[in-house]
């Protein structure tokens, strides 16, 4: 009879993970060192505001005080109502100004920047490089350089001092940024999508703003909201091009009260304050989405 060897159990030697901890299991102290973390930076960042906020509800000799008091004594809320009124520029049509100007070239944006970012992420053509390498060359190039050229070409143009002129100028300068955060998004939808809508018989547009808009909002999201702040601070353009104190953003309003031997404080912060709200709105309302569009591609 034959002997057969006993069956040994091959011994597995232990396999070493990476220890985690689940929601409810982590430490106490780690928890207390991410809130001290996010506190101290939430307090860094929102100091400068805080101090705005005080300053705009005080009385210029307060401000200027030689031993200032960190709240206000005496709190000036009628600052909000007589700014408004002041005679150095006239806010209500800056206001409209900045609105007017931030929208337009937001919109002109989107129009140039959406099909051409589709364009460039869906065909081959020669150029094709080049062409995006121009468009991130353009990044560069800041208004604050080529001001003067800009307000020779708007003269020979009978647009100096106007809107128009400023729309062209902010359009032209972010048109790049928004070509190139779209085109990645358009990149990363597969081609099979848009070749299975087209067997199906939609057209080229069709398909753009039916198929693949929805799939790359976060992306036109983020480009929209980054193009509406850059317009809306604009400031050294906006300074040159427009002499008209009724046509000038907010940006270039609020050097207006800062003079040569006085400045009103309290308006300089009052306008700030009033100036970074609708940013702070748009923000609140489309802050999932635009969390989406700066973190896609981030995970695999």
């Amino acid at each position: 009879m034959a002997v057969t060897a006993p069956a040994f159990e091959t011994i597995k030697p232990p396999v070493r993970r990476n220890k985690r901890y689940t929601q409810d299991q982590v430490p106490v102290g780690r928890v207390i060192l991410r809130m001290a973390a996010g506190l101290i930076v939430l307090l860094v960042f929102i100091l400068p505001y805080t101090i705005m906020f005080f300053g705009s509800v005080k009385t210029k000799s307060e401000i200027r005080s030689v031993n200032p008091t960190y709240f206000p004594t005496e709190w000036r809320w009628e600052n909000y109502v007589t700014m408004w009124s002041t005679p150095e520029t006239p806010l209500p049509q800056n206001m409209i100004s900045t609105i007017v100007i931030s929208v337009f070239a937001t919109l002109l944006v989107l129009l140039v920047a959406l099909p051409a970012a589709y364009y460039t992420a869906r065909f081959r053509f020669p150029g094709r490089m080049v062409f995006l390498f121009l468009v991130i060359v353009t990044q560069m190039l800041q208004p604050a350089v080529l001001t003067s050229g800009l307000f020779r070409e708007f003269i020979a143009l009978n647009l100096a001092d106007t809107w128009l002129a400023m729309i062209l100028v902010n359009a032209a300068f972010n048109l790049s940024f928004a070509v190139w955060i779209m085109h990645s998004f358009f990149a990363g939808v597969p081609k099979e999508i848009d070749e299975a809508a087209q067997i199906d018989g939609a057209g080229r547009f069709t398909v753009l703003f039916t198929i693949n808009l929805p799939l790359v909002w976060p992306g036109i999201v983020t480009a929209i909201v980054f193009t509406f702040v850059a317009c809306w601070n604009e400031f050294a353009a906006s300074l040159i091009i427009l002499s008209t104190a009724g046509n000038q953003p907010l940006s270039v309003a609020l050097t207006k009260f800062v003079g040569q031997y006085e400045t009103s404080w309290q308006y300089v912060f009052g306008v700030s304050v009033v100036a970074i709200i609708p940013v702070v709105i748009l923000f609140m309302l489309i802050e999932k989405r635009l969390v989406g569009g700066l973190t896609a591609g981030s995970v695999k």
